[in-house]
């Protein structure tokens, strides 16, 4: 399974590479928003997400059938960047599960900037 190139055709929007990466009974589920989608919603719910999308893979382990990346996903504008963790899990070469849950950037709350705690990461 090439995790790379799945994300480099989820983050073009390209729903005929996406297809090929998954198994025709494949979950999704995008835990942040409380929902489960199957494979064919998925693909509409990415590629019809409004904009141009960019990303680059920060970390990837695998661990047996499964692989977790962590990407940074950015508009193409770069107005909006946010992280996503996903757990792909694999059987026969294809995805049959995703678990993603999402993040927005953006400073940390006033009320820990006010205790001067933490310092950032770049």
């Amino acid at each position: 399974m090439d995790i790379a190139a799945y994300w480099k055709s989820a983050l073009a929007q390209q729903p005929g590479k996406m297809r090929s990466f998954f198994r025709p009974d494949a979950l999704v589920y995008w835990h942040n928003t409380n929902e489960c989608f199957n494979l064919e919603e998925f693909i509409q719910a990415n590629c019809d997400y409004p904009g141009e999308w960019q990303g680059d893979i920060e970390r990837t382990e695998t661990i047996s059938d499964l692989i977790i990346t962590v990407v940074h996903v950015y508009s193409a504008d770069r107005t909006v960047s946010c992280h996503a963790t996903s757990f792909f899990t694999i059987k026969e070469d294809k995805i049959a599960r995703i678990d993603e849950y999402w993040g927005d950037d953006g400073p940390a709350p006033q009320w820990r900037l006010d205790k001067k705690i933490g310092r950032p990461i770049r």
